[in-house]
């Protein structure tokens, strides 16, 4: 395999040919901030907050889709590179609701994250805001799209699973959101509630509906669990809080594996001690049903026989 030799912060590195600048950068020790940036969706490059300056180079360059290169000179700190990376935060606070003593994402957030790094308190533009409607129609997502800050690393996710791409980056400019088909509501679209946009959303706009108010990040502990309900094999998250199991949440998309809201709701019946009642959309709305139809077992009992 042919390799590249290049410098990162006075150190010399080499690294496999093709490797990006931010996986070098990271292979060898150093922190580069990343929003948009998913190691099973790689190359999409839209935030920006990833930049790195690069001697020779006439801008900074974003490190999650530039290759390294033989003989580069990489700054990954440098006073441009700080510069630049604060005043994106900037413009993202701008627009983003500043509520982080009651966000449910408070202290597993990355916005929250690299503003403390990077000493951002507040925004310094003022201007029109936006004002979505809390979106809670869905079962088991609660959406608020004033605190997306348009990553589109669920869009991506979701179109990586055959026949979804439920969502999509919707209008324009400032109006510019993420949104499912004409803009419908979350429960008035084709999601199926699988939550892989929840499990890769680096802020408080996808959350889960059943955790809201009862857990705080540092609170939990996570134990890996695999779904034994297809061949599959999808990874998911089981949260204890002192001891006692709270919830099952959707581990990070890999591997290609779908997730499945058939495959959470059984893991809750099984781990958990207060398991949700679990709701099917039927004839376009939302209902309770017993758990022998929302797993299926009715149906597989009647293809068994």
């Amino acid at each position: 395999m042919s390799t590249v030799a290049l410098t990162i912060n006075g150190q010399e590195v080499t690294v496999p040919k093709g490797t990006t600048l931010l996986n070098a950068a990271l292979g060898a020790g150093f922190f580069i901030p990343t929003f948009c940036h998913s190691e099973t969706n790689p190359g999409y490059g839209g935030c920006r907050i990833c930049v790195v300056e690069v001697k020779g180079a006439r801008n900074l360059v974003a490190s999650c889709v530039i290759e390294a290169g033989n003989g580069m000179v990489v700054e990954t700190e440098s006073e441009a590179v700080v510069e630049a990376r604060k005043m994106i935060l900037e413009l993202m606070l701008a627009n983003h609701p500043l509520d982080c003593l009651t966000c449910e994402k408070a202290g597993d957030c990355r916005l929250q994250d690299y503003a403390f790094r990077y000493d951002v308190k507040e925004p310094s533009f003022g201007g029109e805001r936006k004002d979505y409607e809390f979106d809670d129609s869905n079962p088991y997502i609660n959406r608020d799209m004033n605190k997306c800050i348009l990553c589109a690393k669920c869009v991506r996710t979701c179109s990586d699973v055959e026949d979804r791409a439920v969502i999509n980056l919707a209008y324009r400019g400032f109006k510019t959101k993420v949104a499912p088909a004409l803009d419908a509501s979350l429960a008035e679209s084709a999601c199926v509630s699988c939550s892989r946009c929840v499990a890769v959303c680096p802020v408080g706009a996808l959350t889960y509906k059943s955790m809201a108010g009862k857990i705080r990040s540092w609170e939990v502990a996570k134990e890996q669990v695999t779904c034994t309900w297809c061949e599959a094999g999808c990874n998911f998250d089981l949260l204890s809080k002192n001891g006692k199991a709270v919830g099952v949440v959707a581990n990070a998309p890999s591997e290609g594996r779908p997730l499945c809201l058939k495959g959470r709701l059984g893991l809750e019946l099984r781990y958990n001690d207060q398991p949700l009642t679990p709701m099917l959309k039927k004839d376009g709305e939302y209902v309770e049903v017993p758990w022998a139809e929302a797993l299926g077992l009715d149906e597989i009992l009647e293809k068994l026989k």
